[in-house]
């Protein structure tokens, strides 16, 4: 029995240091965001400097917002004879005769708009985009997923810095155009945030490598191929090749001013599913290439920040276990005093707490447009249990990028918003729910007996902990339980009100 205390308690806290680490590396992160939030990346070249241009747009099954994604593309300002679009479509469903339809229209007003759609999805998106630079006519290319609105001055701003020969790609920050439709839109927006303006312009900006993100950026052509072209051995194509184009000298641009609005997923099965893919790819880059970058001659710095970047989901794994042992240790420590628990695991927890409190509320200050920045920092606790309900999803995700050899890309349903975060389509694509959510209610209901046992034994230091575990838990499964059509309504709801209104006035 006391050998199993003590390896209980040696998990624990092992698992704690481990996650403060992380945590510190955050602060790190935010030391060198404002030691460089000055060095505005400048480009080598001007108005002048006007390469041809293809636009190339992956879509599959984006009935919903191709339309509004080929309207935004044809504003951007770009001059027309020195802009290609390619609309690459390995939809299954209705969308291809509208796609083929929108390219059609905007063809007979002067685009150079090209239609291409694959019956064999071989590839997924890496193998889409390699199929459109068959026949691109572009010096760069700039590409952006079905759910982006990228703004007119889009090229204009990133353009220029491919003047400089040794830039491979330059990559915009993503915005979030209905952050205020749900808790988990806020809390989504937050978490892209920390990531969009803290760590990428503090690795850029320092001289490390950074990630592609795989859409609201643009690539010169011949660095793709010099990095050996994109490649489907990974499901997150866009980290595989920014890292194999740096390996080779090339250079990434990070514009943190240039900000794209996008649409975030509004169903939890969808963000799952999102997230789920995001974890197993940066898993599946650990195994291609962690090697690679720690045998190659870049600087430490670069390594460290690489392996913090792809190994960040890894830490779901120990969320797993401390989520196991944590009522556990929490028995076993009942007669402990409060100040020896107090030294003990506090400066963990706080620096824990602290680093997130930092990291996610700062990014909002430190956002473009923060207007009201200050009313989202009653997200951060929510942020923070989310973060702990997603961690089944997020070691499934983990395992299996790092032992199996699956390259499925299942991409994340849009439901076609508006600025306002109304959808303005009534078509719903739906997430398949996993067997993971079965296991998260599991969990809320064993974080649920914890909070009221700890209550009973009077040990409230404890119930702020499980409170945090209980509620992830419980969001994540009963959400993802309840069917898409629910959000669905949601977002439809004030459209339909004011179609009401519309045919009354008439």
């Amino acid at each position: 029995m006391e050998a199993l205390k003590t390896t209980i308690l040696f998990t624990y806290f092992s698992i704690l240091t481990i996650l403060s680490i992380y945590g510190a590396h955050r602060l790190w992160m935010l030391l060198l965001y404002y030691r460089h939030k000055n060095e505005v990346p400048q480009p080598k070249g001007d108005a002048n400097y006007l390469p041809m241009v293809t636009v190339q747009l992956a879509v599959f099954n984006e009935m919903n917002v191709v339309e509004r994604l080929v309207d935004y593309v044809t504003a951007m300002d770009w001059p027309k004879e020195k802009l290609e679009i390619q609309l690459l479509d390995d939809s299954t469903d209705e969308t291809v005769k509208f796609a083929e339809a929108v390219c059609e229209k905007y063809k007979m007003l002067g685009f150079d708009i090209q239609y291409i759609h694959r019956t064999d999805r071989t590839g997924y998106k890496a193998g889409a985009l390699a199929n459109g630079l068959k026949t691109a006519k572009g010096e760069v290319v700039a590409m952006f997923d079905a759910d982006f609105l990228p703004t007119e001055d889009f090229l204009r701003q990133a353009v220029p810095h491919f003047a400089d020969g040794k830039v491979a790609f330059v990559q915009g920050c993503w915005a979030h155009m209905n952050r205020d439709f749900s808790l988990l839109t806020q809390v989504q927006g937050i978490l892209l945030d920390g990531h969009f303006i803290f760590e990428h312009t503090a690795r850029h900006r320092s001289n490390a490598f950074f990630n592609f993100s795989g859409t609201a950026g643009m690539w010169r052509v011949a660095a793709i191929a010099d990095a050996g072209g994109w490649e489907n051995d990974t499901i997150t194509e866009d980290a595989d090749l920014s890292y194999r184009a740096q390996l080779k000298g090339w250079k990434g641009v990070y514009l943190k001013d240039l900000v794209v609005p996008a649409e975030l997923p509004v169903d939890v099965n969808a963000f799952k599913s999102q997230q789920h893919r995001w974890a197993k790819g940066n898993a599946q880059v650990i195994r291609k290439l962690m090697k690679t970058i720690w045998m190659s001659n870049e600087s430490l710095h670069t390594k460290l920040e690489c392996w913090f970047h792809l190994t960040a989901n890894c830490n779901y794994l120990l969320m797993v276990i401390l989520a196991v042992i944590m009522v556990p240790c929490m028995i076993l420590r009942a007669g402990t005093p409060w100040y020896v628990l107090l030294a003990t695991d506090g400066p963990f927890f706080l620096l824990n707490a602290v680093s997130v409190g930092l990291y996610f509320g700062l990014s909002q200050k430190e956002l473009t447009d923060n207007a009201g920045w200050t009313k989202r920092l009653k997200y951060i606790p929510a942020l923070m249990s989310l973060g702990i309900g997603l961690a089944l999803n997020q070691s499934k995700a983990v395992l299996e990028g790092f032992f199996t050899d699956d390259k499925e890309f299942k991409r994340t349903p849009k439901l076609g918003m508006d600025a306002q975060g109304k959808a303005r389509s009534k078509r719903a694509y739906k997430v398949p729910k996993s067997l993971v959510t079965f296991l998260e209610a599991g969990f809320a209901i064993y974080y649920f007996a914890a909070v009221v046992f700890s209550i009973a034994i009077r040990k409230w230091a404890s119930v702020p902990f499980l409170v945090l575990f209980f509620n992830g838990f419980a969001y994540m499964s009963i959400f993802s339980l309840m069917d898409v059509q629910l959000f669905r309504r949601l977002a439809m709801e004030e459209l339909e009100d004011e179609e009401k209104a519309s045919s009354l006035i008439q």
